[in-house]
């Protein structure tokens, strides 16, 4: 899908949609938001957030989706973003093939009205759907546990604990958990 235009998802309360420049100071403001990253090895500035838009930005133009921008239907608020990214090395084990994880990261303003779910519903249905994947994954730090109750509303599993290969033994975030989830229709071995 070189060169595609970034796939819009629609659930009942959520746009997910291709980014645009007026995402970048609200994403900005979450990234440097406490509470929001939490559970990263730090806040963001506005310059590492903004090249990870360009990353996210370009990685949609290639293939049509990824992390999309996550917007309110009804108010078209900026929420965060939703999706799927190809799985950092290091983090599934051996023999694995390269995989695809779904994730998310929303406004701190926007935590508990399960929009998380819906749009990783979305997100999931599309991977399973349309970009063809047998497998997904999602991973957080052991002590993300909102993230892994949303894990479980997927119904993913868990499918190991590991050690993160880029944070210092020493740091809280060091020990990592990994979900998985199959494409409904998937057999073992087919």
């Amino acid at each position: 899908m070189t060169g595609a235009a970034p796939v819009v998802l629609t659930t009942a309360r959520l746009i997910l949609r291709g980014w645009t420049d007026d995402d970048r100071p609200a994403f900005a403001a979450l990234n440097a938001d406490p509470r929001v990253m939490e559970h990263f090895p730090s806040a963001l500035t506005r310059e590492q957030s903004d090249a990870m838009v360009d990353r996210i930005m370009d990685r949609m133009a290639a293939q049509g989706y990824g992390l999309w921008a996550l917007e309110e239907r009804a108010s078209g608020r900026f929420l965060g973003f939703t999706g799927l990214n190809p799985v950092p090395p290091g983090i599934l084990a051996a023999g694995e093939p390269p995989g695809t994880e779904v994730g998310w990261r929303l406004s701190y303003e926007a935590w508990g009205c399960g929009y998380a779910t819906e749009a990783a519903r979305a997100a999931l249905a599309h991977a399973f759907g349309s970009a063809g994947l047998d497998r997904v994954w999602s991973f957080t730090a052991r002590t993300n546990v909102r993230s892994q109750a949303v894990m479980r509303r997927l119904g993913m599993v868990l499918a190991a604990e590991f050690d993160h290969p880029t944070l210092p033994v020493e740091s809280p975030l060091h020990r990592h958990v990994l979900f998985r989830v199959d494409r409904p229709d998937a057999r073992e071995g087919t």
